[in-house]
């Protein structure tokens, strides 16, 4: 019975919908209210979220500063709180720390998190607490340095022996890091550096000793339990280090090995118009074409006015003196020889074919064009040319203590030789000589500021020159098409221009000055010089020459380069007992030399560096995919100027490497953990 009567009471309700709206919408409003005043909290939360986080990112950057000036890290909740309340956040919670490794190995930052409570307010309605927290974060970097002195020495390989010394070897670099990506070896006496990193690889120790602030290693240090001459146990760093090329993709040194190689042309030279005519013999027995020239019967004398003269063959006797006025134009077909006592030619335009040769007492030429065409072209004697142009379109050569003196104008050869203590001297004005240049022993080639263009001859060789050969030349523009070889003795200055192209091998066993300018190598550059200091001031021209260079003292030194760039298809390689000092330029210049950039090769062959104790290099030496060797002296450094060396492995064998970090790297590397000079936000 009670089953029944509950049933139909049941069902009665299911039927019975009165009021049934009303309730629905009774008991649905406490959640709709609910719902909107969650939303309005929420809202207000978002807004004190963005109030705390401005504050947190003032406060993370003001506890940052107050680190970095007193490195005190006791302080910083309160500087924080100090900084949220001066920035109108009365009632959080606010908590500073230092923390580690952050954003990067190495770093260091300030953490700041600020917490406030909210009131709920209408949310109470469908039972939310009381508060809600509202939180900020903020992390400022203290320094973006890294913990280490920038690397002077950074050895790319991840192999065993990136960096190491053997016998008398030692690395001595103490304002700068000498680091690997691979393992570090001291077989050697010494490593002293600021810091000692082997970025991915160990560190290992024999008999030697370890100087540095801090030796980091990636994987671990090896040293003989006896040996106590390695830093302490706290000074050691487990972890790996990132190292790498700051430039391995610098746009400049790309452009700039894109002319590796190139070289101006030069223009075939021509042999001068002239005309068949009649033979010129001026001798004692003059014929009737040349008898009315001569001062008076029986002289040794002739002298032909200005004209236009066109001649055969032109022919002295010995003993005859000839003078040509100024102002002629004289062409000669056949050839011109002179056996006489004395030849002049006044100021005028000469143009001769068919072989040319001055006599064992030379000619003199004033001012006006010299054309000489093919043929045996020999100047004996003191030969001295006046302004204008010169153009000799064959083989030049002088010797026996011969001179040739030119001024001002174009010169242009198709192939020179010095020798025998002679000389040629020229003004200024472009220098040109298709086939190569030689110079002899005690022999000079000195010419003024111009356009230089030089070919090879079959040798390959562009300049040649023998012990104690001298080649001075101006500034202009500089083209090598082949291969530049000095001996033991000699001397070269190059010019300054802005990029000096050289396609071939430079091999400088003698002194060289090398200007400002950037020096384009389609091969190796080789230095063994030794013996032959500058200054050096010439016999024939009176200029002295090394003292200083683009204000350095260059005195006492074999080769001296100052504010230059060597880009290389090979490498450099040192010998001998050189005195060297080689200096890169402190900015670039446009197509020119590259900012602290000294030597540049991206060849993979072996560079060795076995060059005396006295050699001053400035600047970085970039050859990442090349094994470098140090032996035999030392290399040292300016005083307050940077050596950098960045190569795939690097061995000092002998003798002590000196350098310091230059600023391209100081940027690569944030300068060294010093206490840095920015702070900034990263979170």
């Amino acid at each position: 019975m009670m089953w029944s009567n509950l049933g139909r009471i049941c069902a009665k309700l299911r039927h019975d919908s009165a009021g049934g709206v009303a309730l629905i919408a009774g008991l649905s409003l406490p959640v709709v209210v609910g719902g909107l005043g969650l939303a309005v909290d929420l809202g207000r939360g978002l807004d004190e979220r963005m109030v705390t986080q401005r504050v947190a990112d003032s406060a993370a950057l003001g506890a940052a500063l107050a680190y970095q000036t007193s490195n005190d890290a006791a302080n910083l909740t309160a500087i924080a709180r100090d900084l949220a309340i001066g920035n109108g956040l009365q009632d959080a919670d606010v908590h500073a720390e230092l923390v580690h490794d952050f954003p990067n190995s190495g770093d260091q930052a300030v953490k700041v998190v600020i917490t406030k409570q909210l009131p709920f307010i209408l949310a109470r309605i469908v039972g939310a607490p009381a508060t809600f927290t509202v939180g900020s974060e903020a992390v400022a970097v203290v320094s973006g340095e890294q913990p280490f002195a920038p690397p002077c020495f950074l050895a790319l390989s991840s192999g065993n022996d990136a960096l190491r010394t053997s016998g008398g070897g030692t690395f001595d670099a103490p304002d700068c890091s000498v680091a690997a990506v691979g393992q570090i070896n001291n077989a050697g006496s010494l490593i002293r550096a600021s810091d000692i990193i082997s970025g991915a690889g160990q560190i290992r120790n024999d008999w030697g000793t370890l100087t540095a602030s801090s030796l980091r290693f990636a994987t671990d240090f090896s040293n003989p339990s006896w040996n106590n001459a390695v830093p302490a146990a706290d000074k050691r760093v487990n972890q790996s280090t990132a190292l790498a090329d700051p430039w391995a993709d610098n746009a400049d040194l790309a452009a700039a090995r894109s002319l590796i190689g190139t070289f101006t042309a030069i223009s075939n030279l021509a042999n001068p118009t002239t005309a068949s005519a009649s033979n010129w013999d001026f001798n004692w027995s003059p014929a009737a074409n040349v008898a009315a020239f001569r001062a008076g019967a029986g002289s040794s004398t002739y002298n032909v006015p200005a004209g236009n003269y066109t001649i055969g063959q032109l022919n002295v006797a010995g003993g005859i003196t000839v003078n040509f006025a100024s102002g002629s134009t004289i062409t000669i077909n056949n050839g011109f020889s002179n056996g006489g006592s004395s030849v002049v030619f006044g100021d005028v335009n000469l143009f001769v074919n068919g072989g040319f040769n001055s006599g064992s007492s030379g000619i003199r030429i004033g001012n006006g064009t010299l054309h000489i065409g093919s043929g045996t072209v020999n100047f004996s004697g003191t030969n001295i040319k006046g302004d204008g142009d010169v153009i000799v379109n064959a083989a030049i050569t002088i010797g026996g203590g011969s001179s040739l003196r030119m001024g001002n104008g174009q010169h242009m050869f198709r192939s020179l030789s010095i020798s025998g203590g002679s000389f040629v001297v020229a003004g200024t004005g472009n220098f040109q000589v298709n086939e190569g240049i030689d110079v002899g022993g005690n022999s000079e080639l000195s010419f003024g500021n111009g356009n230089v263009l030089i070919g090879p001859r079959a040798n390959g060789n562009a300049i040649s020159l023998a012990g104690s050969g001298r080649m001075f030349m101006g500034d202009g523009t500089f083209s090598a098409n082949g291969h530049i070889v000095t001996q033991g003795g000699s001397r070269i200055r190059f010019p300054a221009t802005t990029n000096h192209l050289i396609n071939g091998n430079m091999t400088i066993a003698g002194s060289a000055l090398f200007d400002a300018g950037r020096y384009t190598i389609a091969g190796n550059f080789t230095n063994g010089t030794g013996g032959t200091v500058w200054p050096f001031t010439s016999p024939h021209t009176g200029i002295t020459w090394g003292q200083t260079l683009n204000g350095v003292t260059a005195s006492g030194f074999d080769m001296v380069g100052v504010d230059v760039t060597f880009v290389l298809s090979g490498t450099l390689n040192l010998a001998g007992g050189a005195r060297t000092k080689l200096i890169a330029p402190s900015s670039s210049v446009p197509g020119g030399q590259i900012r602290e950039m000294l030597l540049h090769s991206l060849t993979s062959a072996n560079t060795s560096w076995a060059a005396g104790s006295q050699s001053i290099f400035v600047g970085t030496v970039h050859v990442p995919n090349s094994n470098l060797t140090m032996s035999g002296g030392s290399t040292n450094l300016s005083a307050g100027q940077c050596f950098t060396v960045i190569a795939n492995t690097i061995a000092a064998t002998g003798g002590a490497a000196a350098g310091s970090a230059c600023r391209t790297m100081e940027e690569a590397y944030g300068g060294g953990g010093s206490g840095g000079d920015v702070i900034r936000l990263v979170r």
